[in-house]
């Protein structure tokens, strides 16, 4: 229903719900918790299916609606009891913020009752709808968390490994904490660390034996991009804010755009993307400070490795021994009996039932887990006025925790982290650690004391997923795992390159798909091919010849990474055997990245004692790797090398969770299976499954001049005219407008009487 009125229950004053002819809404209320309702009614009536799986999978209860196939993973999210701490979430809401969610699931399930039939995947399966409860808007922060953090601590699980087997030195430089491609917004580059001498490490008694890596090894991280520029770097003295948050595709898009406004209650007027599930604005404008989000990949989990005690069932801590805490959960099968699913729990975390340490069994210590993950202090910046008072609502809220950039309408710049930061001690966070002495976490740390970066001298500040800091505020925020600094170090040199900017400006930043992190490989294979055969002769010309961007349409770029990508395997597997003769030959190691430093470092000055024993040269090791890549095209594919662009590989892959399941929907369901450019390690990232889920630069009061894109469209039916809107400008690039344009459709809420 898009047009005309209709009476809900629940609603205390009438508003409005206009659409406009993409179908994002203008959404205007005279209260706050009125905007919350007629905010739920819009969700409920376009997205309510997505808002269903989301909280299912974080509360692990899709099996009940869709089988015994997702058991495991409701296994893998039930052993973090989300529904239970959603419950406890809820009791702490302050009273306002407890109104708000009571009337956003309100009106969502007023949304979903305003069907003339349910959404379409209940009939498929069958199903009813449940209502939404106002319990299940924590669960969709909780998603996110899952999407965003390493919730097991595999990272620290996978380095402590090599860490108990190699030496201090060698440990140092395969896991460096950062290359030359850093460009934090605080400090430099890393020194690197030297390549070990013979005497401290040799692989001369290794064989290698190749291990065929896939075009896939070296995917997007779920990230994102965003920067700000100063008043000072555009005409009309405002703040210019750019971001494009890098998630998981899917039909609909996680985010659904929106602008929202009170006309009574505090007067806001905010537009930007909402989490369906949730009643806010997620990352946008407020008219007089816009913001944006990028994973921080700080440190936000931890291994804790437990001592037995001394009697069955219990756990070694500094106060003595300690009984395991047992939960017994029922997850609902479909068609099936219940399956009861045992955690044990620790005063540190559950026990991990899928890993150990070194035969030792383990606890995980998650910042999710903990009752300062997740709160509604995101509503404060709906109406804030200033930089610093967006900073001071972000250093405060309950989220994974996010590189939080923003600008006012005073041209004021500025970073910190959003999200709860937990204070550590005694131990070594990057690996697996006994606690068991009064080491861990102890404490949080005070809003006051959160590293931010205001008002730089250059006028520009961006985040990438990279390390943003050094110093004492990288020992607070951690190393979660962060990526390369390339994709940030071309966002850095491309915003120094102008000095004016306008929304325009910065949509071609992030479209740039220039190879400048890939640029040196190619160098380095052309001279590796200088000594190949007659057979790689077209192998040579199209690296010669090659786009030098990750184009759809380029051959010599998909080669050029595939190369690197086969290299690095070869090399990281060679290096790293001695852990996995020591731990057994399955031992899951991680590959960082940041091993692009030692990786770079091995091939440029090819140590002679690094070698395996079965390669006669550097050279010869990069060479097997080409053909290698020859090898493998030809085996899965037919044509010639040159039909093998990268948009071949790159192709869209933007899928409706029932097409999965029911394959003959997807030309129904699925939106196109086009070739499109980007990569990781630069600022367009794109992959079949991961990308741009939305992307905006916006000046604070001046939103009529901002642009703004976004995959799919807002409404999750495919027989609705907004199921498509605006994914075209999305694939293209195409300037499209940051506010809704002009209403082609209003529905009023009126109180029920």
């Amino acid at each position: 229903m898009l047009d005309g009125e209709f009476p809900v229950a629940g609603l205390d004053h009438p508003a409005s719900i206009e659409r406009d002819e993409q179908g994002i809404p203008t959404i205007r209320a005279s209260t706050r918790r009125d905007l919350a309702f007629a905010t739920g009614f819009a969700h409920g009536q376009d997205r309510f299916f997505q808002m269903d799986m989301i909280r299912r999978q974080a509360a692990g209860e899709l099996s009940e609606m869709l089988g015994a196939a997702t058991l495991p993973l409701d296994k893998r999210h039930r052993f973090h009891r989300f529904r239970a701490r959603a419950r406890a979430a809820v009791q702490a809401l302050t009273v306002t913020e407890r109104a708000i969610l009571d009337a956003y699931a309100a009106g969502v399930n007023a949304g979903l009752g305003s069907l003339s039939v349910r959404p379409f995947e209940y009939l498929l399966l069958r199903e009813q709808p449940k209502a939404w409860t106002t319990e299940d808007t924590i669960l969709v922060v909780y998603a996110m968390f899952l999407q965003l953090n390493d919730d097991r601590a595999r990272g620290d699980v996978q380095r402590g490994l090599a860490k108990s087997v190699l030496p201090t030195n060698v440990y140092a430089w395969l896991y460096p904490t950062g290359t030359s491609w850093d460009a934090p917004i605080l400090g430099g580059p890393i020194a690197a660390v030297p390549i070990p001498e013979a005497g401290d490490y040799a692989i001369r008694d290794v064989e290698l034996i190749p291990n065929p890596a896939t075009e896939q090894d070296s995917p997007a991280l779920a990230g994102s991009n965003n920067w700000a520029v100063g008043g000072a770097l555009t005409d009309h003295g405002r703040a210019l804010v750019s971001n494009d948050m890098h998630l998981g595709l899917s039909v609909p898009n996680i985010y659904y755009r929106a602008r929202l406004i009170t006309t009574g209650d505090g007067k806001r007027d905010v537009t930007g993307v909402s989490l369906p599930g949730t009643p806010f604005v997620v990352a946008g404008s407020n008219g007089r400070v816009a913001w944006g989000y990028t994973n921080s990949y700080g440190d936000w989990s931890d291994v804790v490795v437990l001592g037995p005690g001394a009697t069955a069932g219990t756990y070694r801590t500094p106060d003595g021994d300690e009984a395991f805490v047992v939960h017994r959960e029922w997850i609902n099968v479909k068609q099936a009996d219940p399956v009861e699913y045992k955690i044990r729990e620790t005063r540190w975390g559950p026990v991990d039932d899928r890993n150990r340490f070194a035969g030792s069994e383990v606890a995980v210590r998650w910042l999710a887990h903990s009752p300062r993950a997740v709160n509604l202090k995101i509503l404060g910046l709906e109406t804030v006025a200033k930089l610093d008072a967006a900073l001071d609502v972000a250093n405060t809220m309950g989220m994974p925790p996010q590189n939080f950039v923003a600008g006012d309408a005073h041209g004021n710049i500025g970073w910190s982290i959003a999200g709860q930061i937990p204070v550590k001690g005694g131990y070594d966070p990057m690996v697996p650690a006994d606690w068991s002495n009064g080491s861990g976490w102890t404490g949080w740390l005070d809003a006051a004391d959160y590293p931010r970066v205001v008002n730089p001298e250059s006028q520009r500040i961006w985040t990438a997923n990279a390390r943003v800091v050094d110093g004492d505020a990288l020992q607070k925020i951690g190393d979660g795992g962060y990526d390369i600094g390339a994709r940030a170090k071309q966002i850095r040199d491309r915003l120094f390159e102008k000095d004016r900017f306008a929304p325009e400006d910065m949509l071609k930043i992030q479209r740039d798909h220039e190879a400048l992190f890939l640029g040196r490989w190619r160098t380095l294979l052309l001279e590796v091919l200088a000594s190949g055969g007659r057979e790689m002769e077209e192998y040579r010309s199209l690296v010669e010849n090659w786009i030098p961007a990750a184009s759809a349409d380029s051959v010599g770029y998909r080669l050029v990474r595939a190369f690197r990508l086969q290299v690095r395997q070869n090399v990281f597997s060679a290096l790293t055997t001695p852990v996995r003769d020591f731990h057994g030959e399955n031992a899951d190691l991680l590959i960082s990245h940041q091993f692009e430093a030692p990786l770079w470092s091995i091939l440029t000055e090819k140590p002679r004692h690094l070698l395996p024993a079965n390669v006669e040269s550097w050279d010869t090791l990069m060479l097997a790797a080409v053909r290698e890549n020859i090898d493998s095209f030809e085996k899965r594919f037919e044509g010639a090398l040159s039909e093998r662009t990268w948009g071949e590989m790159n192709t869209a892959h933007i899928a409706h969770p029932i097409s999965q399941a029911i394959p003959w929907l997807a030309g129904w369901l699925d939106m196109p299976r086009e070739a499109l450019p980007g990569d990781a390690n630069l600022p367009l990232v794109q992959s079949p499954v991961v990308g741009a889920s939305q992307r905006f630069s916006v000046s604070p009061g001046d939103e009529a001049k901002g642009l703004m894109q976004m995959p799919t469209g807002q409404s999750g039916h495919p027989m609705s005219p907004f199921y498509r809107s605006g994914h075209d400008d999305w694939v293209s690039g195409a300037p499209s407008p940051f506010l809704p344009g002009p209403t082609r459709h209003q529905l009023m809420l009126q109180p029920a009487r």
